[in-house]
């Protein structure tokens, strides 16, 4: 017999499970999966990789896929800050003999459960109006600028595509396809796309292949939105009353004790491109000069053409090279913010950004150069700041650091070929090697700033990983970020 979900009754969206197997999956973690997220992609930040499986909390483990990249485990955070809402949690845990006290762990699990839609849309192309809003649920609910970001710019050279995007206080997904069709009126193409808008971009991905069945349904037969509704009822988060936008999902307590504020949670995009590794091997030893960049919380703006999705990948990407577990680091500076695709539309919201990464299909944006500090156009990384051209030369320790990053990534490889390790993962050695060398840095700092003679010297630079004199800039700028500018800079870090 068929087992569903103990968490609410299957729909007529949901995918049938397979009936569980002793030793097996749980039918819920069945039917969360499909042959799109089986393949899904993200990195996560030690320690909260949770599965709700029946029983409790259970600590996950990445697994590689054939493509080469990884499928670690949902992490159910998010930073805390104005993206997520958050509120208090007031529903009580009560055992048989009474109330007890519930852990932490399974606060997170309980929260990671809870679902968090809190809107559905249709977006159409007309062949006479552009695009437009086609339907969506809420019927009140403020969609001003969405057909702009679910059907990127340029879209009609591919056949599908995948959009992560910024709506307010919200994060959407939405999944695009164009599909030829025999029609003087619509002029041989049909192009739709099917999005979905939460407070946290994490578990998006957990609904792509759901979005990317229902854009297909909607090329085939538009205007069949009884699936959508379903699917509405089903996962629509609660708003309070004072509508502010707020989503009751997770209590602020649970994360000022679960995450750091520098840290990003695990996002996974399924799009076999899309992983760390590739990320990482796309740019090269460049990849050094955005990792300065991301750490100095600059303003980054990176062009592709259509597709999206992949590129939605990278503006995540970036972010994690910022990670930082240290508590206390971090907290001042601005939050390193990810925006995923922008259009014309975002303009305004943009100019009142101190720090974010973005992506974008539109070529105008290198002309706004007030918009962006950085600009990443394929592989070239450059800025119009006079005071950040500097940072964009590779120092001996960037060099370095990538050679030991490349061997790293050799050995895991050999590890995975020769004994078989599917444990590790390219997605946890990239965050991890990123993360290290971010501690290493601002804990050297700290050690120097509480030293009796808080001097930065060649050897404590060198402590950091970094170069004395080619990162002698760098370390100016993180000093003055990160509230360092107590410290005394020795006059042996000259300029190179």
């Amino acid at each position: 017999m068929v087992e569903r979900s103990d968490r609410a009754p299957l729909l007529d969206w949901e995918e049938v499970p397979s009936a569980e197997k002793p030793g097996g999956t749980s039918p819920t973690k069945d039917r969360l999966s499909s042959p799109s997220n089986s393949r899904a992609l993200g990195c996560s930040a030690p320690g909260f990789g949770w599965s709700s499986e029946p029983g409790g909390p259970i600590a996950s483990r990445s697994v590689s896929n054939a493509d080469g990249c990884s499928a670690p485990p949902a992490t159910s955070g998010a930073p805390a800050g104005t993206d997520e809402g958050l509120c208090t949690d007031k529903e009580e845990h009560l055992s048989d003999t009474g109330p007890r006290k519930v852990s932490l762990e399974d606060r997170m699990v309980k929260w990671e459960e809870k679902d968090q839609i809190v809107s559905v849309f249709v977006v159409t192309f007309n062949t006479r109006s552009g695009n437009m809003l086609e339907w969506c649920l809420p019927k009140d609910m403020d969609l001003e600028g969405v057909e702009f970001k679910a059907i990127a710019s340029g879209s009609h050279r591919v056949s599908t595509d995948i959009i992560y995007f910024r709506k307010g206080c919200y994060f959407g997904l939405a999944c695009f396809a164009n599909m030829a069709v025999e029609s003087t009126v619509e002029r041989g193409a049909r192009m739709k796309s099917v999005g979905i808008l939460s407070p946290s971009y994490t578990l998006l991905y957990r609904y792509m292949s759901f979005l990317e069945h229902q854009v297909r349904l909607q090329l085939q037969s538009p205007g069949h939105y009884s699936p959508l509704e379903a699917f509405y009822e089903d996962k629509r988060a609660l708003l309070p009353p004072s509508g502010d936008g707020v989503v009751t999902v997770l209590p602020a307590n649970v994360w000022s004790a679960a995450i750091n504020h520098s840290m990003h949670p695990e996002m996974k995009i399924t799009h076999p491109a899309g992983c760390m590794s590739q990320f990482i091997r796309f740019f090269g030893e460049q990849i050094m000069v955005l990792w300065k960049l991301a750490l100095l919380r600059r303003r980054i703006l990176i062009f592709s053409p259509p597709p999206v999705g992949v590129v939605c990948y990278r503006v995540y990407c970036c972010c994690c090279l910022a990670n930082i577990s240290i508590p206390g680091v971090g907290v001042a500076v601005p939050e390193f913010r990810p925006f995923f695709y922008v259009n014309v539309a975002d303009i305004s919201a943009l100019e009142n950004e101190l720090s974010y990464v973005a992506c974008t299909t539109e070529k105008i944006f290198e002309e706004k150069k007030d918009l962006y500090d950085v600009y990443v156009d394929n592989q070239n990384v450059k800025t119009y700041r006079d005071g950040l051209k500097p940072l964009l030369r590779l120092s001996t320790a960037d060099r370095e650091k990538y050679r030991k990053l490349t061997e790293q990534r050799q050995m895991l490889l050999y590890s995975q070929e020769e004994n078989g390790d599917c444990v590790s993962s390219e997605e946890d050695l990239f965050i991890l090697f990123f993360l290290e060398q971010n501690n290493r840095i601002f804990q050297t700092l700290s050690e120097v700033a509480g030293s009796p003679d808080p001097t930065v010297t060649q050897e404590s630079v060198r402590a950091m990983g970094l170069d004395p004199h080619g990162d002698r800039l760098f370390l100016l700028h993180l000093l003055e970020i990160y509230g360092y500018d107590t410290l005394l800079v020795s006059e042996q870090l000259c300029c190179s």
